[in-house]
């Protein structure tokens, strides 16, 4: 992060916090210039990134001024779920959900895809059409189980950011971090077993659990610290878990970042209780602190924390490209990989380490935190101009997904069906619960680039919204 974007994200925590007040005049380019030992020209630049952001607004001859906004709406509370184990559901709506993808003229305000459109992108695209032109048969064959060394390697080197020394040979590439996940409880969990999830969770991971005949006791969890850690110490006490599946960095769908001593307490009871941890990392590196935060992974001393990851929310899902961590797991994990899908594409694998090892990664990443924050603070301004009153919406800390909840009595399953119809695809809170829960909520993803028709499909959700709670 530049010292001006340093700066400018100070700037907004104490505009958020209430520090600066709306309307309220910030102080001088001088003053903060002298205050924070930077450039006149940084402060600028940094006060042009606030005033993109629509955070601030400049009058002539007076200076900035904290620009009028309406209050924003409250976090989401804790969330209740059904404390027992149960059976999932939900696979009709996931499969309804998943058919949207091939409608090419569908706003996906509910699905869960980067924005692929950056320049950013262009080495990636000119190292695959380097690929095609050199003809190099050696990728048109079977890669080793591991998936390609230098990938590996590359892999290994990025999670020193989050803490993790692992070997290259510790790390199994996979089919994206959905073969992951299924690698995973797979490796862990028998049919009848019953393992622990936050509340709500990913679909993809619920559905997995039901193939397997895994039953599920889902978590409380707060939308800005994570998981109750009271309440899983209190199910590990009544119910005989094998795992806990957690989304602790950048979750989907609440968007927190579990601070780091609900980590460490996390990762003392799975100790306690002699029970595996998977976690899921998709999102971890779109943090917008930097550096990114830690992961469970890297407390890990004895093995027991299954690490899961992608390129799908970095770069695109479209490659396949994910890995395993899977510590005292791996041979399990190597087995199920060989029955499951065998070895991994090779050719998205080596163009995504020429990719990173040539310095691209990076770049790209530094790119896509400053547009999914940017695009937060543009999303959340349209959510408290179009939606309506006595909502409450997450206040994510790193990704692109954004939680809606309306009122308990709101039923927005059949809502989410009729904006599909005006070719809006959303997705329903209830499609994240193993129970059904959550009907009153919504995920909404802001990666999408902000334009016209996004900008109406957000105007004809608010409306529609509105009309619900009208009625109710």
């Amino acid at each position: 992060m530049t010292r001006y974007q340093h700066l400018a994200t100070l700037l907004a925590e104490r505009i958020e916090q209430g520090l600066y007040r709306s309307g309220e005049r910030l102080p001088s380019v001088r003053s903060l210039s002298s205050e924070h030992g930077v450039s006149i020209s940084t402060v600028q630049q940094a006060y042009h990134l606030l005033e993109d952001r629509q955070l601030i607004s400049p009058q002539p001859r007076s200076g900035y001024f904290v620009t009028h906004r309406k209050a924003q709406p409250p976090v989401p509370p804790l969330t209740r779920p059904v404390q027992r184990p149960v059976e999932i559901t939900q696979w009709d709506a996931v499969l309804e959900q998943l058919s949207a993808r091939e409608e090419r003229q569908m706003v996906p305000l509910g699905s869960g895809n980067p924005d692929v459109s950056q320049p950013t992108m262009k080495p990636l695209w000119r190292e695959l059409g380097r690929i095609a032109q050199y003809q190099n048969p050696e990728l048109l064959g079977y890669d080793s189980l591991y998936g390609m060394r230098a990938l590996r390697q590359q892999i290994s080197r990025l999670m020193l950011d989050s803490g993790c020394v692992v070997n290259s040979d510790d790390i199994l590439i996979t089919n994206g971090c959905h073969e992951a996940l299924s690698i995973a409880i797979r490796a862990v969990c028998e049919p009848g077993d019953i393992v622990a999830v936050e509340s709500p969770s990913f679909h993809g991971t619920m559905q997995m659990l039901r193939a397997y005949g895994v039953k599920v006791v889902e978590i409380p969890t707060d939308s800005v610290t994570g998981i109750s850690v009271e309440a899983l110490e209190l199910a590990l006490e009544q119910w005989p878990i094998k795992a806990v599946i957690l989304v602790p960095t950048c979750n989907n769908p609440l968007g927190f970042i579990m601070p780091e001593a609900r980590k460490k307490a996390v990762f003392c009871l799975a100790q306690r209780f002699d029970i595996a941890i998977i976690e899921d990392d998709v999102y971890g590196e779109t943090a917008y602190e930097y550096p990114r935060p830690m992961t469970i992974k890297s407390l890990d001393i004895d093995g027991r924390v299954l690490l899961c990851s992608s390129f799908s929310k970095t770069l695109s899902p479209g490659l396949r490209v994910g890995w395993i961590v899977p510590g005292r797991y791996l041979d399990r994990a190597l087995h199920t990989k060989y029955i499951g899908t065998g070895s991994t594409g090779t050719i998205a694998q080596y163009a995504v380490a020429e990719f990173i090892r040539n310095g691209h990664y990076h770049r790209h990443l530094r790119r896509m935190r400053q547009i999914y924050h940017r695009n937060l603070e543009e999303f959340t301004c349209r959510v408290r101009q179009y939606f309506p009153c006595g909502i409450c919406v997450s206040r994510p800390q790193g990704g692109f997904i954004m939680w809606v909840e309306m009122p308990e009595n709101i039923d927005l399953v059949p809502i989410c069906c009729a904006l599909r119809e005006q070719g809006i695809q959303m997705v329903a809170g209830s499609l994240l619960s193993a129970s059904g829960k959550y009907r009153n909520c919504l995920r909404l993803n802001y990666a999408l680039p902000f334009d016209a028709a996004l900008e109406a499909a957000l105007r004809t959700t608010g409306e529609a919204l509105g009309h619900v709670l009208e009625n109710a």
